[in-house]
């Protein structure tokens, strides 16, 4: 089964997408398999972190743009400064992340969650999740 899921996100947004993700799974009837979850774009990403505490998601995309800041001087100058950052944040970071799939759960830890995160923006994201029996 195949979900695709639509998204609008700001300059530097993390969105909590594990629900959705969740639900591609409950809707599959897949017992025991595997749920890939795919982002089509190349100025975001998607991550696995704790959703505890919402000042983790400030550091993390503090620290991501602390590696890779927006600068004037890249070689990829297609729209603006942000958008050459976001290609080398989202090659570094990944577009895909593949979960097990037991008892018809998603498996991940009590804390855990899946989360888009938009590097370049405000723009209309999309990501999909395919849920595999085996």
């Amino acid at each position: 089964m195949l979900k695709k899921y639509d998204l609008q996100t700001e300059y530097n947004d993390v969105i909590n997408i594990t629900d959705q993700v969740k639900e591609a799974v409950s809707e599959s009837g897949v017992k025991s398999g595997l749920c890939l979850v795919f982002n089509p774009h190349t100025t975001a990403s998607m991550t696995v972190t704790s959703f505890w505490d919402p000042k983790g998601f400030e550091d993390l995309q503090d620290e991501i743009c602390r590696l890779i800041p927006t600068k004037v001087d890249f070689k990829h100058q297609h729209d603006t400064p942000q958008d050459a950052a976001g290609h080398v944040k989202s090659s570094l970071m990944g577009v895909e992340m593949c979960f097990i799939v037991e008892d018809g759960k998603l498996l991940l830890g009590g804390s855990q969650g899946i989360f888009f995160l938009e590097f370049d923006g405000p723009r209309k994201r999309k990501f999909y999740v395919k849920v595999i029996e085996g």
